[in-house]
């Protein structure tokens, strides 16, 4: 960390592309508010040299050879707090936007952003800030709100999801059909076809699935309360 004689914002880059290190580099190091202390092309060796230079903030691509961006960021999360985590991509990879949020991101945006955004990004980051970009912001909130957010849910229809839903909460065939005004064997054909499209056997897997999802959307609702979306 600078001193507050040198209040400048310290970064650690983390990519597998040395030409993106040197670009992101280059951009930094012309601002006379950061500087660049470190670097490194892989996970294992990000982790020692971030815990020595102890930056202000950590560039983390969330691919990397030998382990992901995502698990740099929670072994940071734990050994170095006070390190601030910024997910860089060059996909809108969704479940990677999750679990970066979930482990503790301070943001995540696009290896596509440009150089300016770039380097505000990196001092409300500093600042103590927790952002994504607009669009990934909205797109986020978007799945939440819809509980799109994890691959096999997205394959159900909207009456499996309200089925798989109701079994979460213990009700049988009977007591669905009832609720929704179906016959008892159109609920076996429906709980029949989610449970094949989930790839399970039995209305008990399907109901621990179904509260492990609900818990998972509830980690994501309580993980987006203070992120600030950037106006790009």
């Amino acid at each position: 960390m600078e001193s507050s004689q040198n209040p400048r914002i310290t970064v650690f880059l983390v990519d597998d592309h040395e030409m993106v290190r040197d670009g992101v580099r280059a951009l930094l190091d012309t601002e006379p508010d950061i500087s660049v202390v470190g670097e490194a092309g892989d996970a294992e060796a990000a982790i020692g040299r971030i815990v020595i230079a102890e930056p202000d903030v950590a560039i983390l691509d969330v691919n990397l050879p030998d382990r992901s961006g995502i698990e740099i960021c929670r072994e940071l999360a734990e050994r170095c707090p006070d390190v601030r985590s910024l997910m860089l991509t060059s996909f809108g990879e969704d479940e990677a936007l999750f679990d970066a949020i979930v482990a503790g991101a301070a943001g995540y945006v696009m290896k596509h952003v440009r150089g300016l955004d770039l380097v505000e990004c990196v001092r409300a980051v500093a600042r103590g800030e927790s952002l994504i970009d607009h669009a990934s912001a909205d797109h986020l909130r978007a799945r939440v709100a819809e509980g799109d957010f994890d691959p096999a849910i997205a394959s159900l229809t909207p009456q499996e999801r309200r089925i798989l839903d109701l079994l979460a909460g213990g009700l049988t065939n009977r007591d669905i059909a009832e609720e929704l005004f179906l016959s008892d064997k159109t609920v076996k054909n429906y709980v029949s076809s989610l449970l094949m499209k989930l790839g399970m056997s039995r209305r008990s897997e399907a109901a621990a699935y179904a509260a492990r999802l609900d818990e998972r959307r509830r980690s994501y609702v309580h993980s987006m309360t203070d992120l600030v979306p950037v106006r790009f």
